[in-house]
């Protein structure tokens, strides 16, 4: 009988599990070759973007340009990404003093300064005014057609020309990270994000889905009420390298940048496994829990109902947002979040109910840094490593097929109809 021994990302470092062969599938993303030169492929986007005039032809005369920057959340390479826009903007005539980079927390928290320089790179900070968006001083611009109300932060909405950046991911219920997504919810109201992700709980809400996507088509209609420009995504391989660069039109380009990453990451499978062994990649993807239930939620794709998840997150700083946090330790039963959500919508807490409606179908084992109360507490299974979890998981099925996501967060295995 032949193992095969497999290195799962863990927080900064890694754990390795071993698996008898004739029972195991491992599944990858199918990465594409990483960009040689990527600050000159971003400056291509530019350049020649998609569906739109060159970026340098558009911001001629304007004066006070906005730059969305994803948060420190998020694997977004904007150190990449806005050196080569802000030199196209100083290369239009277009001054530092009047550009701001303005970076969206969505409902997250703060930046210190040190986490603002990590995130654009010394040179562009000591240069441009970098600043967070604030949840509390917003501007409404609009209603969408699902009764989203847009308010905006602002000095985005003061702005006479955006640009949205971001990398392009699968999103566990907006279909795709990216485009308007920069905007809503990055740089909206706590009102506008909480009406916006209530859509996650409709039809049509899942990873990998535009078209009849209720949320992803609230977030383009609200991006589209606030005038985002223009935006450059970075689509990223599961080595966090840059394999294309997509500029331009905020719906045409992402459109083109979203077939990149349906070439890497959506995955065909035969059937549903028993157990899924699922890492979400390392660090930053699993921070906390509130982070790393994205791989929890692709791996549900791939479990038969009354299967096993092993899921393997470090969650270094803890379970993460409070109202999540809350709702966890509180809750009497995986039942209590999905009702409490019913009965009213509430942002952070989403998560919890997201992640009950998981285990409510399966087993799950949390390998993290919390404790075994903790563990348990919040309703999963605890064991110190994936390889106990896995052999004590094994015990209940006769010869059990088994998938291995060491890429859970970014990727999506389905089988065909």
């Amino acid at each position: 009988m032949g193992y095969k021994e497999i290195s799962l990302k863990y927080g900064k470092g890694a754990v390795d599990v071993k698996i008898d062969e004739n029972m195991c599938t491992v599944l990858y993303p199918e990465d594409l070759p990483g960009v040689e030169d990527p600050m000159a492929e971003v400056s291509r986007s530019l350049k020649d973007p998609i569906g739109k005039a060159p970026l340098s032809d558009l911001v001629k005369g304007k004066k006070d340009v906005v730059i969305l920057a994803s948060d420190i959340t998020r694997p977004s390479p904007s150190h990449i990404l806005i050196p080569p826009i802000t030199d196209e903007l100083n290369r239009a005539g277009i001054s530092d003093d009047s550009i701001k980079i303005v970076f969206g927390l969505g409902y997250h928290r703060k930046h210190t300064d040190d986490e603002k320089k990590t995130l654009v790179g010394e040179e562009v900070f000591n240069r441009i005014k970098c600043i967070d968006h604030d949840i509390d001083d917003c501007v409404y611009v609009g209603t969408t057609k699902r009764g989203t109300p847009v308010e905006v932060f602002r000095e985005v909405y003061n702005a006479d020309f955006i640009i949205a950046t971001g990398n392009l991911e699968l999103h566990y219920k907006a279909g795709y990270s990216g485009g308007h997504k920069a905007l809503l919810p990055g740089v909206c109201s706590k009102n506008t994000i909480e009406k916006n992700h209530a859509l996650m709980f409709s039809e049509g809400a899942m990873p990998g889905k535009i078209d009849g996507n209720p949320m992803r088509e609230d977030i383009e209609e609200g991006g589209k009420l606030a005038r985002v420009d223009f935006i450059v995504n970075a689509v990223l391989n599961s080595h966090k390298e840059i394999v294309k660069v997509v500029s331009g039109d905020p719906i045409k380009a992402h459109r083109e940048g979203a077939k990149y990453i349906d070439k890497m990451y959506k995955r065909v499978i035969p059937e549903k496994a028993d157990i899924v062994v699922a890492s979400c990649g390392g660090y930053p993807k699993d921070i906390n829990l509130y982070q790393a239930q994205k791989g929890l939620d692709n791996a549900q794709y791939s479990v038969k109902d009354g299967g096993t998840i092993i899921l393997v997150a470090e969650c270094r700083e803890g379970l993460g947002e409070k109202l999540f946090s809350d709702w966890m330790v509180n809750s009497s039963s995986v039942d209590e979040p999905l009702k409490w959500i019913k009965e009213e919508f509430r942002l952070g807490a989403h998560k919890a109910a997201v992640i009950c409606e998981v285990l409510k179908r399966a087993d799950i084992y949390l390998i993290s840094s919390f404790d075994r109360s903790l563990t348990e507490k919040i309703f999963f299974k605890y064991a110190k490593t994936p390889q106990d979890a896995l052999d004590e998981a094994i015990k209940k099925y006769h010869d059990p097929k088994i998938l291995v996501l060491p890429y859970a967060n970014s990727t999506l295995p389905y089988v065909e109809e």
